[in-house]
């Protein structure tokens, strides 16, 4: 799944692509995708891309009347979250045109943004399990999940005492679910979630509200994290990023690899319906956490 470092990438690309074009039209290829009715797609036809930016991980693509700049009353926000699976790819030529649409079945192609010159963007979205959602709305607000989003991890407002505050708040939750909930803090996933507890040296079962010297090393971790994470995808294009992300992480989908910090065998557990990975050594004192999916099946 993309998260804070990948989006934020994605809408610089976005930006350098898109700002200053119009838009001949947005052609939604499965039914599913689309969240919102009113404004309908029609609407975008004429409409000049203004900005393109997020909101934890949401995608905004700001347009305008063609001929209106900055700040315009009918300005619409057409908005993208990827979920598990879905990407953007960037069209120099002009796309083929899109199949009529077909609900769910559609297939990778979720929806296809046509510009004035041909070029254009695909959203797509790989498997089955189809979670992706698009919304044009009036204001970023009226999309549920950016509504209900905490503070961004990169904000300036975003200190230590703010951090400290929502950890006190959530109280013995355990650190990585706390880490992944978007109503808590914005962008962060399962994936930098499994790094900042690594680089933190800290247990993902550890309760939310610690030590105010584990919330200083947990901040430290949170920050480096994510920044370093953004300097690599600084400049790089939507296709180079999914390889970046892959190359650079430590525990995260490293299962039976070496830690590369004291060379533990990296371990995971895993849930229901997603999985983490922790180092025993660096994490837990030595100790494997208890994986209850495994456990069963040992049973």
């Amino acid at each position: 799944m993309p998260e804070l470092p990948e989006v934020h990438a994605l809408a610089a690309d976005l930006e350098s692509r898109l700002h200053g074009h119009v838009i001949d039209r947005l052609d939604i290829t499965s039914f599913a995708a689309l969240k919102t009715f009113d404004p309908p797609v029609s609407a975008l036809h004429g409409m000049l891309v203004a900005g393109v930016g997020r909101h934890g991980k949401f995608l905004d693509a700001t347009v305008v009347p063609e001929g209106e700049g900055g700040s315009s009353p009918d300005e619409l926000h057409l908005i993208v979250h990827l979920a598990r699976a879905g990407w953007i790819r960037w069209r120099e030529a002009a796309p083929v045109p899109a199949a009529r649409p077909r609900g769910r079945s559609a297939g990778p192609l979720a929806a296809r943004l046509v510009l004035d010159d041909g070029s254009g963007v695909d959203i797509t979205e790989a498997g089955t399990k189809k979670s992706l959602a698009i919304y044009l709305v009036r204001s970023p607000i009226q999309v549920p999940g950016i509504a209900r989003l905490g503070p961004d991890p990169l904000a300036p407002e975003f200190t230590e005492e703010v951090f400290a505050g929502i950890l006190a708040a959530a109280g013995r939750a355990q650190i990585k679910g706390v880490l992944r909930d978007q109503a808590r803090i914005a962008g962060i996933g399962n994936a930098y979630s499994d790094e900042i507890l690594h680089a933190a040296k800290m247990s993902p079962f550890k309760p939310a509200n610690m030590p105010a010297d584990d919330v200083h090393a947990l901040y430290e971790a949170t920050q480096s994290t994510l920044r370093d994470a953004l300097e690599r995808a600084d400049g790089l294009k939507a296709s180079e990023l999914k390889a970046e992300k892959k190359s650079n992480l430590r525990v995260h989908a490293r299962t039976g690899e070496p830690c590369p910090v004291c060379g533990d065998t990296i371990r995971q557990v895993i849930y229901a319906d997603s999985t983490f990975q922790y180092c025993p050594t660096c994490q837990t004192g030595g100790k494997p956490l208890a994986d209850r999916v495994l456990s069963r099946l040992l049973k």
